[in-house]
């Protein structure tokens, strides 16, 4: 199986060239022309990526399946040119124990999936001990919540969270942390519903102000305080302030850093950043901020402040999102067209760098990032094409509609493979039927 006279993205430069594959491995590749084109896919000069690994995803499976499930988002994953999800726990029931964790990774080996899915272990107050059970060559990071989101479930404290980051520190097994500090949100609510007359009649454009930048920053300045006394490695899930990337994150590479930092294409975007543009379709927390923050969040992913991108995809059915005033759900289903929006303000060089080198280096993820022999036969074709516009009824994902309805964009991912296998383009989607067989080497 090859492909040749394709833009092979990778290692920062785009290269015209080829790549084969045998048995779910990359045979070999090169650049130029292909020594033997017998029997081989023409890509006609659109970009061959390797396959994006979306650190943040909300496939809402097991207990919120109405909103979404493995197959559904996978497939969603699938045609934005995600091979490989981090899975996060606030499911129902929240993956807080070994025995949860086993349940949803035999759940995904059993029925397939159309992308790779790893899912992760939430911490609570018994975390170090639920880890201690676990295989963590097979577990990106564990993730914790400091902050009440959609779904939380809570987050251990005093001496449980000291434990938590000294025995992540001897195991060199990171942190992902979501960073919102509950005191300044819950007194900023309280605020608005006694000014307002209650929660429901709260103006969607205070929703920033609630989930403020003061919120973010002091629950980031704590985790980075544990983080830094103990040697544990952090990061930082959808950063969303400049505050924040000036004052606790590190240019230069990723490899070798003890905090790094995510943020998602909802926070970079040049136009949802504009607060006139934004309705309660685009309600997530941490809050979309002002246009300032993207502008330095987009500067940070070039300076290398910023280490990875993940889409913090986390589907809800819209009549949840257009309940009235600040009732409505929070979390917006962004990962099928993430990329073509990305490529419409970034080179194609830096988010392939972003969602392939990135986890890489801050997750230990065997992964392709260069089409080097041996690696998984992981990849994408995404063709520059005439300008079309998003419209709800183009979405897979179970909840039918996407924060980017409306938008005229210029790329279109036309076929993905994971494991060799087409999961995407072709006549019709096909399952990956390892969906959960990744590792991580630290």
């Amino acid at each position: 199986m090859k492909i040749h006279n394709a833009l092979l993205v990778c290692n920062g430069s785009i290269n015209r060239g080829w790549v084969e594959w045998s048995d779910g491995r990359i045979v070999s590749s090169g650049f130029g022309e292909i020594p033997d084109a017998t029997d081989s896919l023409d890509a006609e000069g659109a970009y061959l990526i390797p396959g994006l690994v979306d650190s943040h995803v909300h496939f809402r499976d097991p207990g919120l399946t109405h909103k979404g499930d493995y197959m559904t988002e996978s497939l969603a994953a699938a045609a934005g040119g995600v091979t490989t999800a981090f899975d996060m726990p606030n499911t129902v029931p929240a993956t807080t124990s070994a025995e949860e964790l086993a349940a949803k990774v035999a759940r995904i080996a059993s029925n397939g999936a159309y992308c790779r899915i790893v899912p992760m272990l939430g911490a609570k107050d018994d975390a170090v001990d639920q880890l201690r059970k676990i295989d963590l060559s097979a577990t990106p990071c564990v993730k914790l919540f400091l902050g009440t989101t959609t779904g939380a479930m809570g987050a251990p404290e005093g001496k449980n969270l000291e434990d938590l980051f000294r025995f992540c520190a001897d195991m060199r097994l990171p942190i992902m942390v979501h960073a919102e500090d509950n005191a300044i949100i819950d007194s900023n609510m309280k605020r608005e519903a006694d000014y307002f007359g209650g929660v429901d009649k709260i103006p969607f454009d205070r929703h920033r102000r609630i989930r403020s930048r003061e919120a973010c920053r002091k629950s980031t300045a704590g985790a980075v305080e544990l983080a830094e006394r103990f040697g544990t490695r952090l990061h930082i899930a959808h950063v969303s302030t400049a505050e924040e990337v000036k004052d606790f994150l590190t240019e230069g590479p990723t490899a070798g850093k003890l905090i790094t930092a995510e943020t998602t294409p909802l926070y970079l975007d040049p136009i949802i950043a504009v607060p006139s543009t934004r309705d309660r379709r685009l309600k997530v927390n941490p809050a979309i901020k002002e246009e300032y923050d993207a502008e330095a969040l987009r500067a940070a992913l070039f300076t290398g402040a910023i280490d990875t991108i993940g889409t913090d995809h986390a589907p809800h059915l819209l009549e949840e999102k257009l309940l009235p005033g600040l009732t409505a759900a929070s979390g917006a289903p962004s990962i099928q067209f993430a990329l073509p929006a990305m490529l419409t303000y970034l080179p194609v060089e830096k988010v392939v760098e972003k969602m392939t080198a990135g986890p890489r280096d801050v997750f230990g993820l065997q992964c392709n990032t260069d089409f080097s022999a041996g690696s998984n036969a992981d990849f994408a074709l995404v063709r520059e094409t005439e300008s079309y516009t998003v419209v709800d009824t183009d979405v897979l994902s179970r909840c039918a509609w996407t924060p980017f309805a409306g938008r005229t964009f210029r790329h279109r991912v036309v076929s993905t493979w994971v494991g060799g296998v087409q999961v995407w383009g072709g006549n019709e989607p096909r399952l990956f039927s390892h969906a959960s067989d990744v590792k991580f080497c630290r």
